[in-house]
């Protein structure tokens, strides 16, 4: 059961970024919100490496894959990501928030290992940004008012490949604090799927009633 799990959450997260790559392409902006893209960026590279040096397992061969789509969807951050800010955040300003954020996520899992070891380390820092990315999906659909740049499978996929690891660590694993971060994260992801369902609903029942040349983008 904790091997299908394990290969059910890898598969769901891999779904995440893949559509979160095609969906940053198709609508010109970044599927991630930035501070999770960042801390998942540092999380992947370093247990990516970490498996390449140690031995693959069947969870290294997924770190690897989400590494190689977080370049991706970082490059879609770097592109598009300035026009979703106010004008007053020049380009070299920008830079200097991407940069800020990059070596303070890497800083903060290299502190997690530093506290608890590479295995502790691993899943803490993992379902703790979760749970943040699981908030700042909420706050990007309240903030860019609608689906731009956001999909319903991202949503779906999503909570999938977060609530197989908490049955696996939170549950088999005795871990309180896994299976408590990992509920919570459920309870934001339900939220957000159900107000991507709802905007996706309401989309579907405007587009009938448009007239030509309307709704193009």
């Amino acid at each position: 059961m904790t091997l299908f799990l394990t290969i059910l959450s890898g598969v769901a997260w891999t779904v995440v970024y893949a559509d979160a790559i095609r969906v940053g392409f198709r609508d010109k902006s970044y599927a991630i919100p930035a501070a999770a893209l960042w801390l998942n960026f540092a999380w992947e590279a370093i247990y990516a490496v970490r498996s390449v040096a140690t031995g693959i397992s069947v969870q290294g061969v997924f770190n690897i894959v989400w590494g190689l789509a977080d370049v991706v969807i970082v490059y879609t951050f770097l592109r598009f990501g300035r026009s979703e800010l106010p004008d007053w955040v020049t380009r070299r300003l920008f830079i200097g928030w991407t940069l800020l954020l990059g070596v303070t996520s890497f800083a903060v899992q290299l502190l997690f290992v530093a506290a608890f070891g590479w295995e502790e380390a691993s899943r803490y820092a993992a379902f703790l940004q979760n749970l943040l990315m699981s908030g700042l999906f909420i706050a990007m659909f309240a903030a860019r008012g609608g689906l731009r740049g956001q999909s319903l499978l991202i949503g779906v996929a999503k909570w999938i490949g977060t609530l197989a690891p908490t049955i696996v660590f939170g549950w088999y694993g005795n871990s309180p604090l896994i299976l408590g971060v990992g509920a919570l994260c459920s309870v934001f992801d339900l939220v957000y799927i159900a107000l991507l369902w709802r905007a996706t609903i309401t989309r579907g029942q405007l587009r009938p009633m448009m007239g030509p040349g309307m709704g193009a983008k």
